[in-house]
């Protein structure tokens, strides 16, 4: 089954200033997109910009599929503009997927800015374990997919570097709060985790101080999705690595932060 395909825009909805959720149908048969995965889409049908850019799956709504996205540049502008009934070319599903859960663990997803995206899609996927979720923004006017997340049971705890709502400050901190807050002998954790490098490394770097194992879903500049260019690796424990091809979910301990 070929990856590149046509789909018409069902939607595209501003949800809060500078951010919009972009509804897709897919006009030919695509393989079912899972948590962590991405598309390459062209943004207009044009020349001007040439290259597709990468955007995580949101949510799969059974044959459609939502992507959530912020307008940072010409590309995403472009994609703000387009309206119901327009097509747009793209390439996917790409990449990998966050791993299956092992039933033994409790898990605790952290989502930073847009990095809720493909963490709520996730949620939908595992709810039934009952997992804890923390998400922190900038203010409480980018928080987004609280009511989505509330729906499936899931109450976040949410920080703010403003204080505007939740707890003051990143939300690495706030984690590092609760984990410390847990009696011996600490129960098993599995991180699931996507948002800004900072936000990662600081995760990362927590994770070894509780000796935490988990994934982490990179966001990174691509030119083709395909791994062709090698405009996209990062360095790992096992040597430099593609985030389309290799990634975008790596083990949170694999990545060297440089």
């Amino acid at each position: 089954m070929s990856r590149l395909f046509k789909a018409s825009v069902i939607e595209n909805r501003q949800v809060i200033k500078n951010h919009f959720l972009l509804t897709l149908h897919p006009l030919d048969n695509i393989g079912k997109p899972r948590p962590g995965n991405f598309f390459m889409i062209s943004v207009d049908n044009c020349l001007d910009p040439l290259l597709k850019r990468p955007f995580s799956i949101h949510r799969w709504l059974g044959r459609d599929f939502q992507i959530l996205y912020r307008v940072a540049g010409k590309g995403t502008s472009i994609l703000s503009n387009r309206k119901p009934g327009d097509t747009l070319e793209i390439i996917g599903p790409l990449g990998n997927a966050f791993p299956s859960l092992r039933s033994n663990n409790k898990i605790i997803m952290v989502a930073g800015g847009l990095g809720i995206a493909p963490i709520l899609g996730l949620a939908e996927t595992i709810n039934k374990y009952r997992p804890l979720c923390f998400y922190g923004a900038r203010t409480h006017e980018e928080l987004l997919c609280i009511d989505e997340l509330i729906s499936l049971g899931i109450e976040p705890v949410i920080s703010t570097d403003d204080g505007s709502l939740g707890e003051k400050g990143n939300i690495v901190d706030v984690l590092k709060k609760y984990l410390s807050s847990q009696l011996p002998p600490p129960p098993r954790f599995c991180l699931y985790a996507c948002g800004p490098g900072p936000m990662l490394i600081a995760l990362s770097d927590l994770a070894k101080t509780f000796n935490l194992k988990g994934y982490i879903a990179l966001e990174q500049n691509m030119a083709c999705g395909l791994g062709t260019c090698l405009g996209c690796v990062v360095n790992t424990t096992d040597g430099y690595k593609r985030v389309c091809r290799e990634g975008p979910v790596f083990p949170i301990n694999e990545v060297i932060w440089e």
